[in-house]
């Protein structure tokens, strides 16, 4: 293979679980993008902890790109697996990288390859049985599409790096084979070797000296590489590039950042996936340096349920401190009661709902956006709350700043549905800027003075005060000289005392569900929904993570000449139903996307709408939508080739 002038590659690298492929493809990542590239990348694991399939995918570019594609230029594996997994997905005239000393091994040797899946593999390779299916058969397969495979003895290259240094214990660490296989991968890319050794002193800054072994290691890898393989080359065409204002993050960090900056110094949480890494990271970065050049801190506290978790955290938000807990599915299930609570005492409470694969435990660390329902209708009784999605890692910082103002201004819980999607993809995008969102607390009072006049007053705090088309009342911080006041799970009159009287209980229903209407008043209508690629007779709409793979898709069917407009709808809950029938007022068609089975969005367009969607495109086998699967099913939809098939399922994933 000649070098091949390109605008992006897809990277894939692969092995068991536990043995180094998150820091190896961070370390990618991180170098692509020190070089001036965008990065979008996303992770896949199993649930158990080490010995499954684990892989991870990064898509470079000189343009912005916010979603992964199925195809492969360039695939690396640690194992037998990853080759006999991932082989079907590499792109003519692309790389895969292997262990030379696993050529003989079947498939059948592999126990994490179900029956079905090598079924499945064989069948693509036209195997018709007889002498065992081997790595060197699939090779032998797939070279006849142009494929170039490079095996490389890991083992035996590792030995010779120890024996470079002059330090035989280093053949010992197979976990080093990850940087020599990403070193030997980015040899085939036109990429600065600096970048490599800044993004190994990055991801290893911790461990300075284990950094220093690995850049060696790198570099010993990527020398070797040049010698052995010349003129196979991935070159990018060249773009200028402006990444004086790039950064790249992780998904996981984004949300917990914006929570730092948002005043949040509470949070809560009971270990569960994906929604942990967002504490985790808040517990890594407890001690913060504020603007005043002041130290601040971060509580965050591990509790024995998901119970604990949100009443300890309506707590802490009765004391005037910004709150939040973070979860999934199964823990916000436990969490209804106690959330119910928060509605009736008006608590300012975000709840973090990581969503994935339900129901029950599902699909633990898989994809889903299936918790769209449950939280606008979790809890027995009625009662306001927000719920609001973001699309994508740079939207997630910034709304959850806007989320503890929601909470605040309006007092009531606000649930901010992320997903897994989101919090297992790095990204690269703008700096984010803490002086974007204006922090309000809302009608917090301050501190009454405790003189003589004002003890009656005290005594008899109207918390909950009702005034005419008043939805908010004055909310003190419990635990101060005018903090006190009554709660109570039942209801209650002004001052927070049980009342069943009825004239009581519809004023004070009628006033917490007034916040409805105050809500869609008072948000700004980019905060209810987005409009994208102008105006057109078909209309997409969406909400949460598929806002990535809709906007690439987008991009390229504007370059084939066709035109799509994109809603995105960000508050669900109030339904933003003025500002939804605008936008798709002049709708012919509409494509409702969505990662569940039945189509939840489309569920409340026509609820609220009374109109129903023309097309359901729905995903909800883990794996999240990729842009090119999705531009397949758009074109089809345009070209009237699926004029029958009002309901479409994607299934592509490994």
């Amino acid at each position: 293979m000649k070098d091949k002038i390109v605008n992006e590659i897809t990277w894939l690298i692969g092995g068991a679980q536990g043995s180094g492929v998150d820091s190896a493809a961070n370390i990618f990542s991180k170098t692509c993008a020190e070089d001036g590239f965008y990065i979008f990348g996303k992770r896949e694991y199993y649930s158990n902890i080490k010995g499954e399939h684990s892989y991870f995918t990064v898509r470079v570019s000189n343009k912005p790109i916010r979603s992964h594609k199925e195809s492969v230029d360039i695939l690396v594996s640690f194992d037998a697996e990853t080759v006999f997994r991932h082989a079907k997905d590499v792109s003519t005239d692309g790389i895969i990288i292997f262990n030379s000393e696993l050529i003989e091994t079947s498939i059948t040797e592999i126990p994490t390859l179900d029956s079905d899946v090598q079924s499945k593999i064989m069948e693509y390779c036209n195997y018709s049985g007889g002498d065992p299916f081997t790595i060197k058969k699939l090779i032998e397969k797939i070279q006849q599409n142009s494929i170039k495979c490079y095996g490389i003895p890991y083992h035996q290259l590792l030995k010779n790096f120890s024996e470079h240094t002059n330090n035989p214990a280093l053949s010992k660490l197979a976990r080093m084979i990850n940087v020599l296989a990403l070193s030997i991968s980015l040899s085939f890319i036109n990429i600065n070797r600096q970048a490599l050794s800044r993004a190994i002193q990055y991801i290893f800054r911790t461990k300075p000296k284990i950094a220093e072994i690995n850049v060696a290691a790198a570099e010993y890898a990527y020398n070797y590489a040049t010698q052995i393989f010349k003129n196979n080359k991935f070159t990018f065409y060249e773009n200028e590039r402006d990444f004086s204002d790039i950064i790249l993050v992780q998904g996981s960090q984004s949300s917990a950042l914006g929570k730092i900056v948002a005043g949040c110094r509470f949070q809560t949480y009971y270990p569960i996936t994906p929604a942990s890494e967002d504490s985790e990271f808040l517990e890594t970065n407890q001690v913060i340096e504020q603007i005043d050049g002041k130290k601040g801190s971060v509580l965050v506290i591990q509790t024995e349920d998901e119970i604990s978790a949100i009443t300890m955290a309506i707590g802490g938000a009765l004391t005037g401190t910004r709150t939040a807990t973070a979860t999934s599915g199964p823990g916000f299930s436990l969490m209804a009661e106690a959330l119910g609570w928060a509605g009736i005492n008006e608590v300012p409470l975000v709840v973090s709902l990581y969503q994935r694969a339900g129901p029950s435990t599902g699909l633990p660390t898989r994809h889903e956006q299936g918790d769209l329902l449950f939280a606008i209708n979790a809890g027995h009784g009625e009662f306001p709350r927000i719920v609001f999605a973001s699309g994508d890692i740079e939207e997630s910082f910034y709304d959850t700043l806007k989320v503890f103002n929601f909470a605040e201004i309006f007092q009531l819980p606000v649930i901010h549905l992320l997903d897994k999607a989101i919090a297992s993809s790095v990204m690269t995008c703008k700096n984010f800027d803490p002086n974007k969102i204006t922090i309000d607390r809302g009608y917090l009072i301050k501190k009454i003075e405790n003189k003589a006049q004002d003890q009656e007053k005290l005594k008899h705090f109207k918390r909950f005060e009702l005034k005419e088309n008043a939805a908010i009342s004055p909310r003190p911080s419990l635990g101060t000289e005018n903090g006190i006041f009554w709660n109570t799970g039942d209801e209650h009159d002004e001052e927070g005392h049980i009342s069943e009287d009825p004239m009581v209980r519809i004023k004070m229903m009628d006033k917490r569900m007034s916040k409805l209407d105050l809500i869609l008043q008072e948000i700004q209508d980019e905060d209810k929904a987005l409009s994208y690629n102008g105006n057109s007779d078909i209309v997409i709409t969406s909400w949460g993570s598929t806002k990535g793979a809709i906007l690439d898709t987008l991009d390229e069917l504007n370059k084939e000449g066709i035109k799509i407009k994109f809603v995105q709808v960000k508050l669900l809950n109030p339904f933003p139903q003025q500002l939804l029938e605008k936008m798709l007022n002049s709708a012919k068609t509409i494509i409702n996307i969505e990662m569940n089975y039945s189509s939840q969005l489309a569920k409340l367009i026509k609820q609220n709408l009374h109109r129903d969607v023309d097309y359901e495109i729905v995903k909800y086998n883990g794996r999240p939508i990729s842009c090119d699967e999705l531009h397949r099913i758009i074109k089809e939809i345009v070209n009237n080739n699926n004029t029958d098939k009002r309901r479409i399922v994607l299934d592509y994933g490994t």
